[in-house]
Parts: C-alpha cells; structure tokens; sequence
C-alpha cells in the first residue's frame, strides 16, 4: 500500500471517490471530524486555508488521527505552503497556479494538485510534468460537460473536480475517465459541525464512499 510520505498526485486521485474539502473555523472540531469521516469509510480530508484555526487543526489531526490523509487546501501563497507543510499535510492543494505559488509548493516535497480552470493552464501545468490537477471551480467553470469535452484533446491529464458539486451531482464527473475524485464540501457542514454532530458527518462520508 502507498502510503502518504510516498504518494504521487496520480496517488491522491485513488485515495476516495470523494474528498472532504472542509472549512473549520474551531480547531477543536477537526479531530472529532477526522474520526468521523474515518468511521464512514472516507481515509482523506482537504482542510483549506481560509481561517486562523486552519493550520492548528491540520497540526492535531496529522498528529491524533494519523489514519486519515489530512491536506492542505486554498495554498494561494508562497508562504502557505511551507506552513502547511510544517503543521503536517501530507498533501496539498491550489485553486490555481502562479508560478511562485507552483515554486514554493514544489519546494515541500509533498504530492500536489494544482488548479486549473482552462485547457491553457492545464497545458501549462501539463508542459512542467503535471498531470493530475484540480479542476475549480467545477460547476462555474462548465462542470462535467467541460471536463468530458478536453478528455480528447488532453488525454494525459486527470481531474479532480471541486466547487459546487453536490452528492447528486457527483457520479456524473466520477463516470468521466479523467476524472479520479471529486471534492465536496457536502460531507462537513458548518452546522453539523457547530453542533457536533458527527453521526450526521460520519452517516454523509458513508454515502459518498460507496459513490462511483
């Protein structure tokens, strides 16, 4: 079994049909969290970096619950990526690219999955030995029908979708041979997680680990 110090991003596409892309505004809720997802069958979680209690939380779930994948989302700056890296992601994820963000992600040494929205960033990504990518934002940047429609003229690359993708939605891009996974943020909502109500979390990772 490939384990996440050895992973590839071709690796990160195999790891669940759906990944955990998740907001957590309380550290104190991404342990609990992690365990939920874990009992529902769901082995990664990308936490994004869009709040204080975001690299705390990558920290204790790297550190407590260290079966799960945890990685690190929303990497927009440089200096992001070596925080994330030093708190314990064992991966990372960028919404798009520049090429000091690409510089200092590279830099970490972890498997990454860049962004892209348009067939020239995907080829730019794909022209530095790229070939598994974030495909964001899914839905507003023409969905399933997009992603099917460049599988032709771009058939070394595979995606991993991510951005308004419901769980009913999802078997649509899952059923596209470019397409490894998709991130949902369905599977931790904010209010089941401001009421801790990980039987509801753990209950939604159960159906979208049986989604394919």
């Amino acid at each position: 079994m490939t384990t996440a110090a050895h992973a590839t991003a071709q690796d990160l596409l195999a790891l669940s049909p759906v990944v955990p892309v998740v907001v957590v505004d309380d550290a104190e809720h991404a342990v609990p969290l992690a365990q939920a997802l874990l009992r529902g069958g769901i082995g990664v979680i990308e936490l994004t970096l869009r709040t204080p209690a975001a690299l705390e939380a990558i920290e204790r779930v790297a550190a407590e619950v260290p079966e799960i994948v945890i990685g690190a989302g929303t990497v927009t700056a440089p200096e992001h990526a070596a925080a994330a890296a030093k708190a314990g992601a064992a991966f990372l994820v960028t919404p798009g690219c520049t090429d000091r963000v690409l510089g200092a992600v590279e830099d970490t040494g972890l498997p990454f999955l860049p962004g892209a929205a348009t067939v020239s960033e995907a080829m730019r990504l794909a022209e530095r030995g790229l070939t598994a990518l974030k495909f964001f934002p899914a839905e507003a940047a023409g969905g399933a029908d997009y992603l099917k429609s460049i599988g032709g003229p771009l058939p070394g690359l595979r995606f991993c979708p991510t951005g308004g993708i419901t769980v009913d939605t999802a078997p649509r891009y899952l059923a596209l041979p470019n397409v490894g996974c998709v991130g949902g943020s369905w599977l931790a909502p904010k209010d089941a997680l401001l009421s801790g109500d990980y039987a509801r979390i753990e209950s939604l990772a159960r159906a979208a680990a049986a989604l394919r």
